[in-house]
């Protein structure tokens, strides 16, 4: 098949870094492209240069689309050619409604002014193409993350999307979202819509793509037709050497209780209903303990009201820590308490992404910081270039800003942040979410490094296979409660789901 996009020699650079090395990329027309590699490999940045976000003259190399050499100034010249890029942080403004955000600067007009009838007619139709059946006057914040995709791939539609790029679409999505999206870029193959994917997800590029690039430091390393795509072989090429095992290996040393918390009770901050109902657990020394469930299940909210009262109001219950009862009425005096929380939204609520990552180290620990109620910058940049070098943290520098590191890196500097406050038990909160199966590997000898040291670590996690494999006992939650425990050796996704079901069916 005809090539409708073809990258040639594409380099790079900003200051101190090389992002780029004479990438080659080759498109076939009406088929679904994949874009692999680690986190700061190049993929998005290979993306800005094909969509005028970095301007023509901004790079080297050429591109070449349908046959004709490109020059794109910014993204409405590549708009204008139909190629659509959908950011991993969706473009919507939340206030206003899905007709609004559908046809933002790009409005339909009668006469220079707004015509709402023909935009909420419009709306409704590239509604029902990517099957939502919504109304367009809806605010966008009033809906899921999963349906704003999709709301996200009708805009590309309004637009007439010949080439649509997609970073990291599922990234946030639970699994039926998920499988939504996936179907949805299979059908617009078969309208003559050509995909490129960017995604970690090794087992959706299975499903869906017809090829695969992988990017590593920067070069284009190899390109594998449908019939080579292994996800042993995307691994190998991702990280430059084969992968056997995707967790790291653990001989666990547990020892006696480390945090209780039990009768924990959380009602909803604006609306009168329980969110956690009487939730009990423990963890022990030297313990990974996971906690599983579907979206919406408690799991976020478990974790932010035990951790300074975050989340909820009306909260009851007891935590102890190291055989004492520990005061977590506010943060301080949960992280006093020795409990750290690390957020799974890291961009929001973890970091101040246009600071230094050595300013972002120290925010949780001032006081690590000081001497007689003065802040040490010196202090400061050592600290974080101790942890730089501890949880490899791939920066030239410590005084780089947080926005410019991958997903995997910033993870590492959330990290630091809470392990600089010496923490008894660290809570995650969907560690590896957004990252590489490299970085993954990074996060996991971190967790594994942490409970040898006799501290508890409690992992909340969306993907099964993950609590599986990292952790010694696992919690199922479903609407609000705590619905079974299961040890290493009894756990199993068929018995964490079906513990998930049969509840749901006694509390029908």
């Amino acid at each position: 098949m005809a090539a409708i996009l073809e990258m040639r020699g594409i380099g790079k650079s900003f200051p101190g870094v090389r992002a780029l090395d004479r990438v080659n990329l080759e498109v076939e027309a009406r088929g679904i492209h994949a874009i692999c590699g680690e986190n700061g490999a190049g993929k998005s940045t290979l993306m800005k240069v094909l969509s005028g976000v970095y301007p023509h003259g901004s790079y080297d190399g050429e591109i070449l689309y349908e046959g004709r050499p490109m020059r794109f100034r910014d993204i409405r010249d590549s708009e204008a050619e139909g190629i659509i890029i959908i950011h991993q942080e969706l473009a919507l403004v939340p206030q206003l409604s899905i007709g609004e955000n559908m046809f933002l600067g790009n409005e339909i007009t009668r006469g220079g002014v707004i015509d709402w009838p023909r935009t909420w007619a419009r709306t409704r139709e590239l509604l029902a193409k990517v099957g939502l059946n919504e109304n367009p006057t809806t605010p966008v914040e009033k809906l899921g993350v999963g349906k704003q995709q999709l709301i996200e791939i009708a805009k590309a539609l309004a637009k007439d999307v010949r080439l649509l790029i997609l970073d990291e679409p599922t990234a946030a999505l639970q699994e039926n979202d998920s499988a939504t999206l996936l179907k949805l870029l299979l059908e617009l193959k078969e309208q003559g819509v050509t995909s490129i994917l960017i995604s970690h997800k090794l087992n959706e590029i299975r499903r869906v793509a017809d090829r695969v690039t992988v990017i590593r430091d920067g070069s284009t390393v190899s390109t594998l037709a449908r019939d080579e795509i292994t996800e042993e072989r995307i691994i190998r090429d991702m990280v430059g050497r084969d992968l056997a095992h995707r967790y790291p290996e653990r001989v666990p040393q547990i020892g006696g209780e480390l945090m209780a918390v039990r009768n924990w009770t959380v009602w909803h901050p604006d609306q009168p209903r329980k969110v956690i109902d009487d939730a009990a657990f423990t963890v022990r020394r030297g313990e990974i303990v996971g906690i599983a469930g579907l979206m919406g299940s408690g799991r976020t909210e478990l974790a932010m009201s035990i951790f300074g009262r975050s989340f909820g109001r009306d909260i009851s219950g007891t935590v102890e820590i190291g055989g004492r009862p520990a005061d977590v009425s506010t943060v301080n005096r949960a992280i006093d308490a020795g409990l750290s929380y690390v957020t799974e939204d890291r961009k929001t609520l973890g970091l101040i992404l246009d600071e230094p990552i050595q300013r972002n180290v120290s925010l949780a620990n001032l006081a690590g910081i000081s001497a007689r109620g003065v802040l040490s910058r010196g202090r400061e940049k050592a600290v974080a270039e101790g942890y730089r070098r501890d949880l490899g943290i791939r920066t030239p520098s410590v005084l780089q800003q947080v926005v410019n590191l991958s997903g995997g890196n910033q993870q590492k500097v959330v990290l630091s942040k809470w392990l600089f406050t010496q923490p008894q038990v660290l809570i995650l909160d969907e560690p590896t979410r957004g990252i590489d199966v490299g970085a993954k590997f990074e996060i996991y000898a971190i967790m594994n490094r942490l409970v040898a040291e006799g501290r508890g670590v409690v992992m909340i996690s969306s993907e099964m296979p993950e609590l599986l494999g990292m952790c010694d006992r696992i919690y199922v939650m479903n609407e609000g409660r705590i619905v079974g425990e299961l040890t290493r050796a009894e756990a199993s996704q068929e018995r964490i789901m079906g513990m998930i079901l049969r509840s749901e069916g006694r509390a029908a």
